[in-house]
């Protein structure tokens, strides 16, 4: 029966998958600095007999480790960074950890950890039935900036993928993630440029950055009117000046654009960019526009999406023991309001303490958050799903999510994720209709288009 060397196999390695996810949650690290969890990852996937490559496409803690020959080439898209403010101890309380500035609320050491699993699951699985084709780990750093992807997809990383499978932990088992939909994104930062003077003595000599900031945020009011209905725009002002009485030389805001496709995102960037030249203009001040990146929308695959449940609907999950549903309850009650939102929409009891069953995928019409992984799905087909690694009550981001991926109930979603991606991807080898149905679909979605890359040849890794 398939999946049985590769289930036994991820068991055989669950103190390994285990420890890698508890030491990187352990020791959290941002964007671009994850170099111990690059470190772990790299000695895990060599010491198991892959190709490995730390630093690929230029990108110091990326990982491409390769297994295998010939195609169908799979890639298997990993993540270990972690969010700044974050820290939390390994409690049912927000506790935050003194002297540490990152925490797992997103939960990317299990998303790490869970992507060795299933490699490693699937390399055994393929050496025991002789199977061709070739996997590849992708160790993809600042997801949470959401640039990391694209900086590897800039250097070619993913170009010669015939399928992708990407892993998020989460309070559901469902494929595709988030319904299939995330927004398209651009990040930026306009700095604005004046002269000092004495505000009280001498204000006429003046020309306040600040003056600009914030006629710029206004003119991106009046801006709101005239866009599409899926554009978001967000900012805050990062630096405003040093005291009332100093005309402010400087001042900066930080943007982020939203949208469900690129092309409505690119189009609203270039019209905040002449609303930031006005501003300038209107206050006798200089601006600098600082694009930080960007990144693509969901591109959903329905045949991968399909292929993927089935997946989480076969292979097999580890029961909750007493402590975890103790745990997972303390969580909830911890956040009574968000927990009572989580079971109606569910439409469950009250005690229900984690979401069991596979879920079908509801079909959403809004993007909310944003992904780089939207960027491997315009390259080649590509799909996600999540494993139940937290309570149900839990919030993204948050010191719930973070005390989840240290405990038992994140290992337990993991090494289930594991065994859904290694399913996954032997179903991919030995049935050739899901990649020739996979690359008909993809193809029809990109309708001749290329992907372009947000992160022009000029912008270096942070």
């Amino acid at each position: 029966m398939l999946g049985q060397t590769a289930y036994k196999a991820i068991d055989d390695n669950r103190a390994l998958i285990k420890k890698v996810a508890l030491d990187i949650w352990a020791n959290p690290e941002g964007p671009y600095r994850e170099f111990k969890a690059c470190e772990w990852m790299a000695d895990a996937l060599t010491n198991a007999g892959f190709s490995v490559e730390v630093g690929t496409a230029g990108v110091p803690t990326a990982i491409k480790a390769t297994y295998g020959s010939g195609h169908p080439t799979i890639g298997f898209l990993a993540e270990y960074d972690a969010l700044p403010g974050l820290s939390q101890e390994l409690a049912a309380e927000k506790k935050p950890i003194e002297g540490q500035p990152y925490g797992h609320g997103c939960g990317h050491n299990l998303l790490g950890a869970a992507t060795l699993g299933g490699v490693l699951g699937l390399k055994a699985e393929m050496e025991e039935k002789k199977l061709p084709g070739t996997i590849i780990y992708f160790g993809c750093p600042a997801e949470e900036v959401l640039t990391g992807k694209c900086f590897m997809a800039r250097g070619g990383a993913f170009d010669d993928l015939d399928i992708a499978i990407g892993f998020h932990p989460g309070k559901t088992n469902v494929a595709p993630m988030n319904g299939g939909v995330s927004n398209a994104l651009d990040s930026v930062k306009f700095h604005f440029k004046g002269r000092t003077a004495h505000a009280g003595g001498d204000p006429h000599n003046g020309r306040s950055a600040l003056d600009a900031v914030e006629l710029m945020n206004v003119g991106t009011q009046y801006l709101r009117e005239h866009v599409t209905s899926d554009v978001r725009i967000h900012y805050i002002i990062t630096e405003g000046g040093t005291a009332p009485n100093i005309v402010p030389d400087r001042a900066s805001s930080y943007y982020f654009i939203r949208a469900l496709s690129r092309e409505a995102v690119e189009d609203t960037y270039e019209r905040l960019c002449k609303i930031a030249k006005g501003a300038a203009m209107m206050t006798e001040t200089e601006v600098e526009i600082e694009y930080l990146g960007g990144c693509y929308n969901f591109l959903n695959n329905s045949t991968l999406a399909k292929l993927a449940l089935d997946c989480l609907r076969e292979a097999p999950r580890e029961p909750w023991s007493e402590e975890d549903l103790k745990f997972g309850d303390a969580i909830n009650r911890a956040m009574p309001a968000t927990y009572e939102k989580a079971l109606t929409s569910f439409g469950l009891p009250d005690g229900t303490v984690f979401l069991d069953e596979v879920q079908e995928p509801k079909p959403t019409s809004g993007g909310g958050g944003s992904s780089d992984v939207g960027d491997v799905q315009h390259i080649c087909p590509c799909t996600t799903f999540t494993t139940t690694c937290m309570a149900i009550g839990c919030t993204g981001h948050s010191w719930q999510t973070a005390a989840c991926a240290g405990a038992e109930i994140g290992v337990k979603g993991t090494i289930y994720a594991a065994k859904t991606m290694a399913l996954i991807g032997l179903k991919v080898l030995t049935d050739p209709k899901i990649r020739e149905d996979a690359k008909a679909e993809f193809d029809k979605a990109m309708a001749g288009k290329k992907y372009k890359c947000p992160i022009t040849s000029d912008m270096l890794v942070p």
